[in-house]
């Protein structure tokens, strides 16, 4: 097992100094006592193994190492929970992003997805210990297999790539239910059985009386390329609504003016009226946003390694109120 050497050197701590700054000067807003629970989910690419050096050398495989895993610990504890998408086989960089992290905070993954379109990937859901709890549910979203589903041979033999996560979290009298999913790369005849499938699932789940079926948030990497198109209508077409706040704003380090996509998501259901449909005194406070982690940690490196290194995906957070009416 890897661990961190003591007393980062100079060039790692003046790294971390920017990055605080950056973070500081961001939207995210302050975590409140009280007050308010910060939901992310961030797409880490290839989150696997790490070399155990502060920064890689040229021939060094992954280029990963120590302190990127440090940056990656300090954006992630901003927030109060966080989905992490495309954990792979080897915990390497979890368990050091738990160290980095701390004794105050817990972690909790699905087992890893065997086969071709599972890319052997795992999701997980890292989350700060002072602020929410875990309240009972943990499970795998998985098809039945008598059900005529949308999920064909094309949509991966009736089941989902890679298997949907739920967990049940509690924070200040609120609880809620995260479902994070990573939907198959491909084109759209291949990610649109998913998406629906998913999207049937959490309105049946929200309609169906089940004590963990409020407060229903979904989350993950949807791979949808845009607003409106058929990948897009499908995941609204049963009532799931997007963050309005996330509207426009780029999912990946790559992604262009005016040509952003729209694959990572935190969405609910909402009313007639639009009303998110939560149960007090959980309330969506109108705040969202993406961290762009490029101007801080880019330096002399490209896109392409900026990627390897920390992610080709911006983290996408949402603020909640969980304030007890008054």
């Amino acid at each position: 097992m890897i661990n961190f050497p003591d007393n980062p050197p100079a060039d790692v701590r003046a790294q971390l100094a920017t990055l605080r700054a950056a973070l500081d000067a961001s939207a995210i807003p302050a975590k409140m006592l009280d007050r308010n629970v910060l939901v992310a989910t961030w797409n880490v690419r290839a989150f696997g193994n790490v070399t155990a050096k502060w920064f890689p050398d040229d021939g060094d495989s992954p280029k990963r190492s120590l302190a990127h895993v440090l940056c990656i610990a300090e954006i992630i504890r901003r927030f109060d929970v966080v989905a992490i998408e495309e954990v792979k086989r080897d915990l390497s960089g979890l368990r050091l992003l738990m160290q980095a992290l701390g004794p105050d905070w817990g972690f909790s993954l699905t087992d890893l997805t065997r086969g071709d379109a599972g890319n052997q990937e795992r999701i997980a859901f890292v989350f700060d210990l002072r602020r929410v709890r875990p309240s009972g549910l943990a499970a795998e979203l998985v098809v039945p297999i008598e059900n005529n589903t949308n999920l064909t041979e094309v949509g991966l033999t009736k089941q989902f790539a890679r298997t949907p996560y739920a967990v049940s979290f509690k924070s200040q009298g609120a609880e809620f239910t995260l479902v994070a999913l990573h939907v198959i790369w491909g084109d759209d005849k291949a990610r649109q059985p998913e998406i629906q499938e998913i999207a049937l699932w959490m309105a049946d789940w929200a309609n169906g009386g089940d004590e963990f079926g409020n407060n229903l948030l979904l989350m993950g990497d949807f791979n949808i390329d845009h607003r409106g198109d058929v990948l897009y209508e499908t995941f609204v077409g049963t009532g799931l609504t997007p963050a309005p706040e996330h509207e426009g704003l780029p999912r990946t380090i790559f992604d262009d003016p005016g040509a952003e996509h729209f694959y990572d998501q935190i969405a609910w259901f909402t009313g007639i009226n639009g009303t998110p449909q939560l149960t007090r005194p959980l309330a969506y406070e109108s705040l969202g946003g993406n961290f762009d982690f490029r101007p801080p940690l880019l330096g002399n490196l490209t896109l392409t390694e900026l990627s390897w290194r920390i992610s080709d995906h911006f983290p996408l957070w949402a603020s909640f109120s969980v304030r007890k009416p008054d």
